[in-house]
């Protein structure tokens, strides 16, 4: 998809999630949950044709640019993604992973996160990030 295309997906998307209607909140959440804002930051791990972004790489990645955005803690797992490559005219099938955070609900939340995607495509030659935004009820 092209990075024009992908952004303007990214921004309808993220455009309910991001104002204060009340389709944008959860259900009340009983306690001990809490309402909090969820994070997945969808990392893929190609470069090209080829496996260009290895786990040591990607632990390295977390620590530096992710972990000291976020302290409180997160959660990574494996994923497996695709995505249609519109200039290949075929579908890409790509190890990923995913991290999922609970938003402290800092006004900086979604600057951190956008920095982080940044310098993921950045670092990684990546066409994309997806950042996906969800309330939830949450309780540690």
């Amino acid at each position: 998809m092209p990075r024009p295309m992908r952004h303007l997906l990214a921004a309808v998307l993220l455009l309910p999630l991001l104002g204060n209607s009340a389709s944008a909140q959860p259900a009340a959440c009983s306690a001990p949950l809490k309402p909090q804002q969820v994070a997945e930051l969808l990392l893929g791990r190609k470069i090209g044709d080829r496996l260009g972004v290895s786990e040591t790489q990607f632990l390295n990645f977390l620590d530096r640019e992710i972990t000291p955005r976020f302290p409180d803690g997160l959660t990574v797992y494996d994923a497996r993604g695709q995505y249609r490559d519109s200039e290949r005219s075929r579908i890409v099938r790509e190890p990923s992973k995913v991290v999922m955070i609970v938003l402290p609900g800092k006004p900086e939340d979604m600057t951190h996160l956008n920095e982080i995607a940044d310098a993921y495509k950045k670092r990684f030659r990546q066409q994309s990030v997806g950042i996906v935004l969800r309330q939830a009820c949450v309780s540690f």
